[in-house]
Parts: C-alpha cells; structure tokens; sequence
C-alpha cells in the first residue's frame, strides 16, 4: 500500500517540472535539421521508446496488462491522447502570432485549470474533494496559482514590449487568430490530462500486479501512441512536401558527426519531455486523495521553472526594472502556491 506524502510529491511534481521547463532546450544544438526532422525524432522516442521503456521496466506484467486491459479505456485513452496531438501543433502555430510569452502562459494556463476541474465535472467528486479537510486550503492554493500564472504571463508580455522597443523593431501581432489557436492549444493540453485519467483503470491493475509507486507507468504508452500518430502522419507528410525527409539520410550533405549529435540532442529532447511525466506519475500517488490536484500543481511548477531557465539564460537581461519586479512578484505568488497546495494535502 501506498503511503501519502504530499511534501515529497511535491518535490516529485518539481522535478517534473524542470524537466518539462528544459526538454526543448537541445534543439538549439541540431545543425541543418529543420524543425519537422527533429520533432520526429525527439516525438518517437518521448511517446514510444520511453513510455515503452519504462514501463516494461517499472510494471510487472507490462505487455500482459496492456494485452488484457478493457478495450473501451485502451481505445478512450489512444482517441484523447490523438486529439492532444493537434494542440502541440496549434501551441507552435500560435507562437507565431502572438509570441512565446504569451502563448505559453495563456495554453499552459488554461490547461491548468480545465485539466484540473474537467476530470472532476466527468468523472465525479468536485464539490466532495473541497469541502473535505483541508480541502479550502487547496482552492486558496489553486487560485493563487493561476493568479501566478496570470502574472507570469503579464511579465512576458512586458518583456516583449521592452526587448521591442530597444531593438527599435515593429514586432507583427496577429491576436485574434493567435488567441484561436492559443486556446485550441490550452483546451487540447488539458484533454491530455483526462485521457490520463480516463486510462486510470490500466493503473490500478500495474498495482494490483505489484507496481507500487510506478502505477502511473502502465497507462502512458497508451495516451502518447495516441499523440505519436497524429505527429508523424502530419510531419512525414510535411516531409514529403518540403522535401526535409532526405535529412536522415547521407544525401543531405550533413557530415556524420553533425548527423549523430543531432539524433543525440534530439533524442535527449524526447526523454526529458517523457521524464516530466515520469516524475509526474511519481508525485501523483503521493499526493493521496488530492490527486486531481497534480495537474495545476504540474503546470504550475512547469511555468515557475521555465521562466527560472530563462532568467539563468539571461533571457531576461534587458528588460526594465518594473518588468523583473513583475516577474519576481509572479515566481514568489507560485511558489506561495505551491506551499499552500502542499500543506492543504498535508492537512487532509
């Protein structure tokens, strides 16, 4: 059995979270791949090698589960995870449009708040869970996220107008179809987190086989082949189209040595995208019955430490001085979140 420890699933939660802050932070190392090359790459091995991997390692009886598992939640699952597959392709279309401040902030935000309360709407037990111990704690804790998150985004939108302004350069913005696509990219993220919950029944038989805290392995490959498909279909064919498949192959000129480090970096992109959720599934049993509480605190923590990476890399070097306040005030409000959500498990 089980013991909740909402404290340590925290720390768990956290280490998903840089994970998920850094997994496209290899991409800047690919020499003459396009954008569609690496994402194949780095999309094989973080929705099919590594869930593959990991599960058959950490769950006994893995492919047995997989074999036997009901037909409705195996096929539920693959169907939401398939329909996350179009909002990474809108979130990078809406970057376009608005910005990668805005944008992150705006999907990531929304996909914090419908993947928490929308498992709850379907599957039962919203007004249960805040009204039991500790549970008040836990809504003062999610609110104070989302105002986190809120400020964030604030803080970026400052940080382009001042990066703006001293380049002396007129940036484009396009905000009605930016918001479109920004927010097919929030509502699609959030529908991730329900094909997870969705294929919690593959869970609780990797427990019932002796799992323990892997639990959350069995059900990942399920949900990501899902999202794998929907990837490749649509950049094979934009391969096809822009004729950048040939950068597999010797016939692109690429020397050997460039060609491995780019599978190399690719690679390492797609094990830390798949790490966050390792982590996640990790965190997610210990926060014992506060667990739809994972996804906000998921997103939450997948913000904070994004925007940490982009202070240590000095993204944030040349922006004015209310900005940083700003962006200082929005990491102090997350992390107060955090403490809060935290001791509202605790006391539950």
């Amino acid at each position: 059995m089980i013991t909740p420890n909402p404290i340590v699933g925290t720390g768990f939660h956290a280490i998903g979270g840089i994970s998920a802050s850094t997994c496209y932070l290899p991409s800047q190392k690919l020499k003459q791949w396009s954008w569609g090359t690496y994402w194949l790459v780095q999309a094989f091995f973080a929705w099919i090698v590594m869930p593959t991997l990991i599960g058959w390692i950490t769950v006994p009886g893995f492919f047995e589960i997989l074999r036997t598992a009901p037909k409705d939640v195996m096929w539920g699952a693959f169907l939401l995870g398939a329909v996350y597959g179009f909002g990474g392709m809108s979130f990078g279309f809406a970057i376009r449009h608005i910005g990668y401040s805005l944008t992150y902030t705006i999907a990531i935000g929304m996909s914090a708040i419908l993947g928490t309360f929308v498992p709850l709407l379907l599957y039962g037990g919203l007004v249960e869970y805040f009204t039991a111990p500790g549970g008040s704690i836990i809504l003062i804790g999610i609110i104070l996220a989302l105002l986190g998150v809120s400020l964030s985004g604030y803080a970026g939108f400052r940080k382009e107008k001042d990066l703006m302004v001293l380049s002396g350069e007129k940036v484009k913005f396009n905000m009605k179809l930016g918001l479109v696509l920004v927010i097919i990219a929030g509502v699609l993220s959030a529908v991730f987190n329900i094909s997870l919950e969705h294929g919690q029944p593959i869970s609780d038989m990797a427990a019932k086989n002796g799992a323990g805290h892997f639990e959350g392995n069995a059900k990942y490959i399920v949900s990501t082949s899902g999202t794998f498909l929907v990837n490749f279909v649509w950049f094979f064919i934009a391969g096809i189209r822009q004729k950048t498949l040939k950068e597999f192959t010797s016939r692109s000129g690429i020397k050997t040595a460039d060609q491995l480090k780019n599978f190399f970096w690719s690679m390492l992109s797609g094990v830390l995208w798949f790490g966050q959720f390792f982590f996640y599934g990790l965190g997610h049993v210990k926060m014992g019955k506060f667990q739809f509480i994972s996804w906000v605190l998921h997103m939450s923590m997948l913000i904070f430490f994004s925007y940490i990476v982009g202070v240590v890399m000095k993204e944030w070097k040349n922006v004015s001085k209310n900005t940083f306040i700003t962006l200082l005030i929005a990491l102090s409000v997350l992390i107060l979140s955090f403490v809060v959500i935290t001791y509202g498990s605790t006391f539950g």
